[in-house]
């Protein structure tokens, strides 16, 4: 399996502005700037897109789990916050909310933890990686 997106820029890092589109077209020419990477402005960022993809692929991954382990996920609810300092990604921070029916508090972290190591855009990321979560 291969997927792709397209990134065009036009002028400088700061002044410039750009569009990003996937190839399923969820992102279609989607903005992107200076201002919306590092100000508060319209449009998204490569930090937030990686915070999507890691709360995405970790919570599938988590979902995985607990059906190979033999139960049934509720809701798996995940945020990720991706901090850039000093022109690098530093860490990932996931929290997640969970209703699992029926699993014990030491088997839901075990798969929890493999969920965090063994998720694609875990495997890929080369930063901090956490995870805090509540059971319910």
């Amino acid at each position: 399996m291969k997927r792709n997106a397209t990134a065009v820029w036009t002028g400088t890092g700061k002044e410039g502005k750009g569009h990003l589109t996937t190839q399923s077209t969820t992102l279609n020419k989607t903005q992107y700037s200076f201002s919306s990477r590092f100000e508060e402005g319209v449009g998204t960022n490569p930090e937030e897109l990686i915070a999507a993809a890691h709360a995405g692929c970790f919570t599938m991954k988590l979902s995985f789990n607990l059906s190979n382990a033999g139960f049934t996920p509720g809701t798996l609810e995940t945020k990720c916050v991706v901090t850039l300092e000093n022109g690098s990604v530093t860490s990932s921070a996931l929290t997640l909310k969970a209703q699992v029916d029926g699993i014990s508090s030491d088997k839901f972290a075990e798969l929890v933890k493999d969920a965090e190591l063994n998720c694609p855009i875990s495997k890929l990321l080369d930063t901090d990686i956490s995870v805090e979560y509540s059971l319910n």
